[in-house]
C-alpha cells in the first residue's frame, strides 16, 4: 500500500508541473541566437559547438554566458568585473583565444628613465611616459604574443609593449624617451623626455605616429643660467618647461606631463604620467611627476639632497630627473577584457 501511495504522489506532482507554452518560450535551443521573444531570464542553449553546448541567459538587452561555460580565453591573471572577464599581463606572456572574441584592450609601454649626469652637475630632465593605447579588437581562435615593456633605468628609454598574432596587425605602444643630460639630449618615444637645465629642448612624443596619439613631448627649459630641468611628456599632455630668473634661488623644475585615466579593470587608474625635472634652487619644492605626483617619478631637489623617485611599476610612467642619479621608469602593462 505504501508503494502505491508514493507512486500516486509522484504522478500528482508531475501533473502540477507547468509545461505550458509560456515556459517553453523561455527556453531556446539553436546554433543561432533568437531574434524575437527575448525577455529577461530567457535561456538560450547554443549548439553551434555540438560537443560542448553553451548555456546563455538573457538580461539587460543581451545574452551572456553563464559561469558554467567553458572559458573563452586563457592567459595572464584572470579576474571578473560585472559582465566582463579581464586578463591582466604584468610581464610578457601569451594570450590564447579559444574562440573568436571581440575584446577591449589597454597597451602601455615602459616609461623612460630620468636624466642624470655625475660630471658638471647638470639638472636632468624627467623621463617620458610609455606610449598609451586603448581600443577594440576582433580576435580569432589562436595564440597571441603579449609583450610588456620594461621601465628604462636612468638615461635609458623604456621598452615597447604589444599584442601580436594571426588575424591582426601588431598593436604596439612605444617606450618612453629618456630625460636629457648635459652630455646627451632627451629621447623621443611614446612620450618624449624633458630637457635638462639651461635651454635644452624637450623630445617629441607619439614616436609610433599613431592616431589618436600615444603620448606627448617633453618640456623645454629656458635658455639662461639657473633654470630647472623640464618634465617628461605624458599620455595626457606635454611635460612642463623648466624656468628660472637667472639666480639659483629662482630655479624651478618642470613637472611631468599628465597621464591618462582608464577603468578597464573596473577601477579608475592613471597610467603613463611623465617624470618631473630636477631643480637645485635654494627655495624650490620637488617637481612632481605627472597628474600631481600620482604614479609619475618626482624630480630631485638637489640643494636639499632629495633624490628623484621611480615611476610606479606597471603604469608606464617616467622616472624623475636627477643630478647624481636618475629615477627609473615604471614598467608597462597589457590588459584585455571581453563580455563573459
Amino acid at each position: 500500500m505504501g508503494r502505491a501511495r508514493d507512486i500516486a504522489n509522484v504522478l500528482t506532482t508531475v501533473q502540477n508541473i507547468d509545461v505550458s507554452s509560456s515556459l517553453d518560450s523561455r527556453i531556446y535551443i539553436n546554433s543561432a541566437s533568437p531574434t524575437s521573444g527575448n525577455a529577461d531570464g530567457r535561456i538560450w542553449i547554443d549548439t553551434s559547438t555540438a560537443s560542448a553546448p553553451v548555456l546563455q541567459t538573457y538580461g539587460s538587452g543581451q545574452f551572456r554566458r553563464t559561469i558554467v561555460n567553458r572559458s573563452k580565453a586563457i592567459g595572464g591573471a584572470i579576474t571578473q568585473f560585472g559582465p566582463y572577464t579581464i586578463h591582466t599581463f604584468l610581464a610578457s606572456s601569451n594570450f590564447t583565444a579559444l574562440e573568436p572574441i571581440a575584446v577591449e584592450y589597454l597597451v602601455v609601454a615602459g616609461g623612460g628613465g630620468g636624466g642624470q649626469e655625475n660630471a658638471g652637475g647638470s639638472q636632468g630632465g624627467g623621463g617620458g611616459a610609455g606610449g598609451y593605447r586603448s581600443g577594440n579588437l576582433n580576435l580569432i581562435t589562436t595564440n597571441y604574443t603579449i609583450t610588456v615593456g620594461a621601465g628604462g633605468s636612468q638615461n635609458v628609454n623604456g621598452g615597447n609593449s604589444s599584442i601580436s598574432g594571426s588575424g591582426i596587425s601588431t598593436l604596439s605602444s612605444t617606450g618612453g624617451g629618456k630625460g636629457g643630460t648635459g652630455s646627451s639630449g632627451p629621447s623621443s618615444g611614446g612620450s618624449g623626455g624633458g630637457g635638462k637645465r639651461d635651454g635644452q629642448a624637450g623630445a617629441s612624443g607619439n614616436a609610433g605616429g599613431y592616431s589618436p596619439v600615444e603620448g606627448y613631448s617633453g618640456g623645454t627649459t629656458l635658455s639662461q643660467g639657473w633654470s630647472g630641468g623640464s618634465g617628461g611628456g605624458g599620455a595626457g599632455g606635454a611635460g612642463v618647461n623648466g624656468t628660472g630668473n637667472g639666480t639659483q634661488a629662482g630655479e624651478i623644475a618642470g613637472s611631468g606631463g599628465i597621464g591618462a585615466t582608464n577603468s578597464i579593470t573596473g577601477t579608475s587608474i592613471i597610467y603613463a604620467c611623465g617624470g618631473g625635472g630636477t631643480s637645485y634652487g635654494l627655495n624650490n619644492s620637488v617637481a612632481l611627476g605627472g597628474s600631481n605626483g600620482i604614479n609619475g617619478g618626482n624630480g630631485a631637489q638637489g640643494n636639499s639632497g632629495t633624490n628623484p623617485t621611480n615611476g610606479t611599476t606597471n603604469t608606464g610612467t617616467g622616472g624623475g630627473g636627477g643630478i647624481g642619479v636618475g629615477g627609473s621608469g615604471g614598467s608597462g602593462i597589457v590588459i584585455i577584457r571581453y563580455l563573459t
